[in-house]
């Protein structure tokens, strides 16, 4: 429902800018859990409400934090289930924290090489060429440890 009124899929997707077959795969996955609709005989029609359009919002956002869909499939079943703790919910914010901090510090130890390597061959290519391995050293060369090793396995 936007403002109050049942959508079906293609509203739903319009709604929330996902395709319909996004819409239908998050469906299959269990990330959306819509209603049925009277009509429609042996296969009923999905029908979208407010709470879906915010929970597709969730799991976008979700997504743009690194999370994968299940990931975001299992925070949802324990939220539904209502065993989503805060305590819980603390503990898989910090280890995703954990997460985009260790991309945000590989990114960075790219970004430096980069411009190591323009400022080299803008140069005119003298001395030493720059060794992008010694730049990812210092990133920790993508290994997971730290908080985001926190992060329990989600079935």
């Amino acid at each position: 429902m936007v403002n109050g009124k049942a959508m079906l899929i293609s509203e739903f997707a319009r709604a929330t800018g996902l395709t319909a077959d996004t819409v239908r795969f998050y469906v299959r996955r269990g990330l959306l859990i819509p209603g049925t609709g009277g009509k429609g005989g042996r296969n009923p029609y999905q029908v979208f409400g407010d709470e879906h359009v915010q929970a597709a919002r969730l799991i976008r956002m979700a997504q743009s934090l690194g999370m994968s869909l299940r990931e975001i499939a299992a925070i949802g079943r324990e939220h539904r289930e209502g065993s989503l703790s805060r305590e819980r919910s603390i503990e898989i914010m910090r280890a995703q924290l954990g997460r985009l901090e260790e991309k945000a510090a590989e990114l960075a130890a790219m970004a430096t090489y980069l411009r190591a390597k323009l400022a080299w061959l803008e140069g005119g290519e003298q001395g030493p060429e720059p060794d992008f391995g010694a730049y990812g050293r210092d990133a920790g060369r993508g290994e997971t440890s730290g908080p985001a090793a926190a992060l329990p396995e989600l079935a």
